[in-house]
């Protein structure tokens, strides 16, 4: 029963710790990691509240250290899949019925308990299964995945309070129901607060959930369940399951009460998810919600006035931060004639003084990518470029996998505008540089615009600020995050709210009330107070 409107505000931002030397923080955090790699874990699927161990044990070892046994996960299968379906559609009529005050109450706690004293702890466990370095792990696990659980909150409070107007003698309400069914959420590896915002924020909104998390996301994805359980989170709501994706696709695409999905990964991967739910729509209760960030070919474009140490920072903080590993990291930069020989100079000192290495070394810029097959997917563009007479590798380039997947960051040069590393996602720390003609501003915004079919982030760096608008204005659908004098990644939930279109996804803006609208399905309800008793109207007498 409700008893009150009740208010939620808007929140302020996590504030992100330093960990220098001497600090607190520094040192739990050194003491989580220690914890951690202490333990053999053996992490099972959480369904209905309950772990579950089938018994398919698959090993699971650090990217930057390869000799170390973490432990293992075990895989889910058809039946688990189906069990964790059955549990969400179970719990369903419970949770969306619970009074949204008591659902709100949930993760406002889980926020506290990972600001708190579970925040080394889902660090270290982020540094560790998927290889960030400190800072890294501390802007992802730490502070964006708690501004999303408060942040989802304050949005869906203000959802809550948008009402219809009502005529005299009537009133009209909006009621916010979940949608009918249960959701799906399928989370990447690389940001550990996306792994903890797709399937909470579809939770918030009173749905059930079937949550896969990457392979390589799991040590952080089982410690931020264990939050959940321990904020109030009922069974059956969020079901964590580590099964395959063509399994997973069979199970959940094909039954009847499928209601979305919350999907950050590959753009091939969901434009497959697309096709098979087209192909099943006459399965379906209702017309599915899809939602999905993909990839991106991130862009640079310096103008021809700019401050050329502003540049550097940008490119040597964009594309290389936690390995070139996220979609929003600069993968491309268009340099101007009058200064890329200053800028190139510049930006290989700064590159080749980045130290590579495991994570618990506090000094290292860049640690290992995350797997095998991403090693050599790397390694392959950065082969085909030191071969390619279209090409030339300006430092880098080095990578090595006895020890752990380092691949060092590497810097290309390529005179030929359709080169294959200025159009294809790469994810991984390779930047690739085009130098224009500086008299050829205007030509080389379009350039950008159509070089790629992704259109995630994008910086422009001038200090004209005609040249800033002109690139804003022109390169509107080139980006759905745009930034000015800065770097285009690191977008912070409230702030810069998160998406983009083309082959980049459906731009549903993650850290936004825009998202949380896509896991709500609203039904009007009018009552008239004095209803009519005849079917005439004034208009019918003549009298």
């Amino acid at each position: 029963m409700n008893l009150g409107y009740f208010n939620y505000p808007l929140p302020v931002n996590e504030p992100v710790k330093s960990y220098g030397p001497g600090t607190p923080e520094k040192k739990l955090l050194r003491e989580a990691i220690r914890e951690l790699k202490s333990i053999q874990h053996d992490i099972g699927a959480v369904i209905d509240g309950k772990e579950i161990h089938s018994g398919d044990k698959i090993i699971m070892r650090p990217p930057h250290e390869l000799s170390h046994l973490l432990g293992h996960f075990h895989r889910s299968d058809k039946k688990h899949i189906q069990q964790a379906i059955h549990a969400a559609l179970k719990a369903k009529t419970a949770w969306e019925s619970m009074n949204w005050e008591n659902r709100a109450a949930i993760f406002l706690k889980a926020a506290d308990l990972l600001a708190g004293k579970y925040r080394a702890r889902m660090n270290a466990a982020t540094m560790i299964g998927q290889s960030k370095n400190a800072y890294q792990a501390e802007i992802d696990s730490a502070c964006e995945l708690i501004d999303f659980l408060r942040f989802n909150v304050h949005y869906l409070s203000e959802i809550y309070k948008q009402q219809p107007i009502s005529s005299y003698g009537m009133h009209n309400r909006l009621e916010y129901r979940s949608l009918e069914g249960f959701v799906l959420a399928i989370t990447p590896f690389n940001f550990t607060a996306i792994g903890g915002n797709l399937p909470t924020s579809a939770a918030l909104c009173g749905n059930t959930v079937v949550w896969k998390p990457a392979d390589t996301q799991i040590l952080s994805a089982h410690v931020f369940m264990r939050i959940l359980q321990e904020a109030g989170l009922p069974d059956g709501v969020i079901n964590l399951v580590y099964a395959q994706g063509p399994e997973l696709g069979e199970v959940c695409f094909g039954h009847r009460d499928f209601a979305g999905i919350h999907f950050t990964g590959s753009t091939a991967v969901f434009n497959t998810i697309w096709k098979t739910i087209g192909e099943n729509i006459g399965k379906y209760r209702s017309y599915p919600r899809i939602v999905g960030e993909t990839g991106g070919k991130d862009f640079v474009l310096v103008h021809p006035e700019a401050d050329t140490d502003v540049v550097v920072t940008v490119l040597a903080r964009g594309a290389f931060e936690f390995q070139g590993q996220k979609c929003s990291a600069a993968s491309r930069a268009y340099l101007p004639s009058n200064l890329a020989g200053e800028i190139k100079e510049k930006l290989i000192r700064v590159v080749e003084s980045m130290k590579v290495g495991t994570v618990e070394d506090f000094s290292n810029f860049v640690n290992a990518v995350i797997d095998e097959r991403s090693f050599d997917k790397i390694k392959g563009y950065i082969d085909r470029a030191a071969a390619d007479p279209k090409a030339t590798i300006l430092t880098g380039g080095k990578a090595d996998k006895t020890k752990g997947y380092f691949i060092h960051p590497t810097l290309i040069e390529t005179s030929d505008p359709g080169y294959v590393t200025l159009k294809e996602e790469i994810f991984g720390p390779v930047l690739t540089l085009y130098v224009y003609d500086e008299k050829k501003f205007e030509e080389t915004l379009d350039l950008v615009d159509s070089t790629s079919n992704y259109a995630l982030t994008g910086s422009i760096i001038s200090t004209n600020r005609q040249a800033i608008e002109m690139a804003t204005e022109r390169l509107r659908h080139a980006a759905g995050n745009f930034y000015i004098n800065d770097k285009p990644t690191g977008a912070v939930v409230g702030q810069q709210p998160f998406g983009g279109a083309r082959g980049s996804g459906t731009n549903d803006k993650a850290g936004s009330i825009l998202n949380l609208y896509r896991w709500l399905s609203a039904r009007t309800i009018k009552e008239t107070f004095d209803p009519p008793t005849s079917h005439e109207y004034p208009f019918l007498s003549e009298a």
